[in-house]
């Protein structure tokens, strides 16, 4: 069996501390028994390795998650990384052709998809493995994993199971599905809570070759490189609708177990073990509140209960916990770029951003660079940046020039010049960027890996 992990989300039911490249996935806000916190992909990512799940896994995101990825879980974790978001059976779609004609994964190969997100216990990877077993001894196209309801959500999708099959509450094995409702009003749910149905998580799975046979029914190519190319021409449209919900035969494990969608501040503060963190204080008469500060100055929190406040580079958010869920609205119209992104050799913080009359843009950013880490090597077409040393110790190429650079050290980066920098111990640094462009698109890698760079330039 091949594990397809979906890794998206636009970051604004997390708003300020999630953005485009940071969504609620990657924040490091849940404690681990080692007293640490981890993030959500952190916590899957360790409960497949428990569950001998994580050597046949990959993960499914957009460039913009790639980095961070890596950060979280190492460079060696398997990506499938989509040229841009399109809903999720594209994404399906693309990562089926990478295992069919890529990896060389056999059509009869068992794929099983699930977020890359849930808050679950380690017995539901139980669950997970069981859908092998359904697939491989069963005629069935889909199967699925559904969580028997705890109250009457309006959030989630509902599986409606066969009326012949309802009496599954002692059962350990799988039903035949009837249809799906898609978060029905809080009086339909009561209504289908009684038809036994069970929560869609989002989690299911099917033989390879039967999406590939579906790709070619929809005259889309099969193979990977293909695929990619004419991804934008792609329906923008969920995998439940254009796939799971057209299948002839479908069956559904009941899971009874602990699940939870950690997708509001509201509900994933109920899994945190401290209430506060970051820089600040809270009177003793808060109840119920929280603080998450990710700021460089204090903030303090007098006399306010079921409260949630957050503070990030991107923001702050004061809010009622029962009305957190509405963020959303508010921020959609926001295009801000992120002002704080996690990167596979460290992270950076925007500190100011000027434009000029003429054009000219001016862009300020702290950057730490992990010791043993590097940031590629690289030119741009449209910036030059100014690079001050204020803390650690690495080694700066520039124009295949190599030097040591300590605290203190200016480095002047012309426009096409090409350069990088490896952290010996942790580096930190002011970076100015100023040109006509200041974006992702301006970066040139030549290598990625210090070592090929090093080769390269002793050719040079």
């Amino acid at each position: 069996m091949k594990l397809i992990l979906l890794s998206g989300g636009s970051g604004k039911r997390l708003w300020p501390l999630s953005n485009e490249s940071r969504s609620k996935q990657f924040l490091k806000i849940l404690p681990r028994s080692d007293e640490e916190l981890e993030s959500m992909v952190q916590r899957i990512w360790r409960q497949l390795d428990a569950n001998q799940l994580v050597d046949d896994a990959y993960i499914s995101t957009s460039k913009a998650q790639a980095d961070i990825i890596q950060s979280q879980l190492g460079t060696e974790v398997p990506l499938i990384i989509e040229p841009e978001r399109r809903d999720t059976f594209p994404a399906i779609a693309l990562a089926s052709t990478y295992l069919y004609s890529t990896i060389g994964a056999h059509p009869d190969e068992v794929i099983t998809v699930m977020p890359v997100d849930p808050f679950v216990e380690n017995q539901f990877f139980n669950k997970v493995k069981d859908l092998e077993d359904v697939i491989g001894q069963t005629d069935v196209d889909i199967a699925l994993i559904g969580v028997n309801p705890t109250y009457p959500s309006t959030k989630y999708g509902y599986i409606i199971p066969d009326k012949d099959e309802t009496n599954y509450e002692q059962q350990q094995t799988y039903i035949k599905v009837k249809s799906f409702k898609e978060k029905p009003t809080e009086e339909q749910a009561q209504r289908l809570i009684k038809q036994h149905a069970l929560w869609n998580c989002g989690v299911f799975a099917f033989k390879l070759g039967y999406i590939i046979k579906q790709l070619e029914k929809k005259g889309l190519p099969a193979r990977f490189d293909e695929l990619i190319q004419h991804y934008d021409r792609l329906p923008k449209i969920s995998f439940d609708y254009e796939i799971v919900e057209k299948a002839d035969r479908i069956k559904v494990i009941p899971y009874n177990g602990y699940w939870k969608d950690l997708g509001t501040w509201n509900t994933l503060t109920e899994e945190m073990e401290t209430n506060m963190i970051g820089s600040g204080s809270m009177s003793e008469d808060c109840s119920n509140t929280h603080l998450i500060n990710e700021l460089d100055i204090p903030v303090i929190v007098l006399g306010a209960s079921n409260m949630v406040v957050a503070t990030s580079p991107d923001g702050i958010l004061v809010t009622d916990k029962a009305k957190s869920h509405l963020i959303k609205e508010f921020v959609n119209d926001y295009d801000q770029r992120p002002m704080f992104e996690e990167r596979r050799w460290g992270w950076y913080r925007v500190l100011d951003y000027k434009e000029s009359a003429e054009g000219t843009k001016v862009l300020t950013k702290r950057l730490c660079v992990y010791a043993g880490k590097n940031i590629s090597y690289q030119y741009h077409h449209k910036r030059s940046e100014v690079w001050v040393v204020v803390a650690g110790e690495g080694e700066f190429v520039l124009d295949g020039a190599l030097s040591i650079v300590k605290p203190g050290d200016v480095l002047n980066i012309p426009v096409g010049a090409k350069h990088g920098i490896k952290a010996l111990k942790d580096l930190e640094i002011i970076e100015v960027q100023m040109g006509s462009q200041l974006v992702e698109n301006d970066i040139v890698r030549l290598f990625m890996s210090w070592e090929e760079m090093k080769k390269s330039i002793g050719n040079e």
